[in-house]
């Protein structure tokens, strides 16, 4: 039951619907934690308070302001992520972490969105990023074993969160729903060209405007063709994203096109969102600047670079990462509709004026 200004989630009635996947979320929350210390992960907390809540260009923050106790202003932020402070805490020495962490995404509310979430992010020192496609194929599993069921259902699609994964490239993914040939848009550095990959996807039904760029098209083609294919039957791994749609991530070893990221899928939701990660501060930095021209382009607006985080890139050592939404996963699991209904205490909307 979505919560309204008419029938607000604290009335009983309405809580007792809820409580349910409520208990469900407890549950499956604490076989999670007891999934990773068995794996001799430690749990940490990062601060929700950043100087920068994450430079990707089509994710909104909600910004703040730190006061002196003479009144002096300096603006902070909630991160959309962990991440960074994760990062930080590897360069520090930390080899298997993970956290729970809240996380706050603005401009995003719906069936699958929420502006607070739960993001849990693990991350292994040493270890390949195929090493997370197991961890992600167990923790479905583990979901499913907590809430008691078979199967994932979703808008009608099912999913059998036992089966092993199948793992699908974009590339793969691209020829075979939408009958686009990726790499012939992407050149051996990496490099993109946006007339080609345009006029594919024209030829694929899919509209394309005049000042749309290589990734406008890119990310039209993935979610109107390629994402409602996935994850059905059994979960899809979506791996070796281009290099130009990986920013935190490395590239893979001896092909500069792609990189060593990859998404879980399940029903056609996105669940999960992991790298192989990057670690060339300086290309860090490069990747970051041009995600926040991006921004400033299509938003008029931009974030500041963390640079604590960047100066701990340079001493953190190769690892692997991945970010799960927690709150998808226990709707998939629990039955649910939407993610407000598997939330304790949903944020409640703003009507506008």
């Amino acid at each position: 039951m979505s919560s309204s200004p008419a029938s607000p989630w604290w009335r009983p009635e309405n809580h007792t619907d809820r409580r349910p996947f409520l208990l469900v979320r407890n549950r499956i929350k604490a076989a999670f934690r007891d999934w990773f210390a068995a794996r001799d992960f430690l749990e940490v907390e990062t601060a929700a308070l950043q100087v920068s809540p994450g430079n990707e260009a089509h994710l909104h923050a909600f910004e703040t302001a730190a006061l002196t106790i003479d009144g002096q202003a300096a603006p902070l932020y909630l991160h959309t992520s962990p991440e960074f402070s994760c990062k930080k805490l590897l360069a520090a020495g930390e080899r298997r972490i993970f956290d729970f962490g809240k996380v706050w995404r603005n401009r995003e509310r719906g069936a699958l969105h929420h502006p607070e979430f739960t993001m849990l992010e693990w991350y292994r020192v040493d270890e390949p990023y195929q090493t997370l496609m197991d961890d992600c194929a167990s923790l479905l599993a583990l979901a499913a074993e907590i809430a008691g069921t078979r199967e994932f259902r979703f808008r009608g699609h099912a999913c059998d969160p036992f089966a092993a994964p199948e793992r699908v490239s974009v590339a793969e993914a691209f020829a075979r729903h939408a009958g686009v040939d990726l790499l012939a848009s992407i050149g051996a550095d990496g490099a993109t060209d946006r007339d080609a990959l345009a006029a594919s996807a024209r030829a694929a039904g899919i509209r394309v405007a005049d000042d749309d760029t290589w990734a406008d098209v890119f990310s039209r083609l993935i979610v109107e063709k390629v994402e409602p294919n996935l994850g059905m039957g059994r979960a899809t791994i979506l791996c070796e994203y281009p290099t130009a749609e990986a920013a935190l991530a490395r590239p893979k070893p001896g092909d500069p096109r792609v990189a060593e990221r990859f998404e879980l899928y399940a029903c056609g939701v996105e669940l999960a969102n992991a790298f192989g990660e990057l670690t060339d501060a300086g290309e860090q930095r490069r990747r970051f600047e041009a995600e926040m021209d991006e921004k400033a382009r299509v938003y008029g607006e931009r974030y500041p670079l963390d640079e604590d985080f960047l100066a701990a890139l340079a001493i953190m050592p190769p690892a692997s990462g991945s970010a799960l939404g927690f709150d998808r996963l226990v709707m998939l699991a629990a039955g649910a509709s939407r993610v407000d209904q598997v939330l304790w205490t949903p944020v409640p909307e703003t009507p506008l004026s």
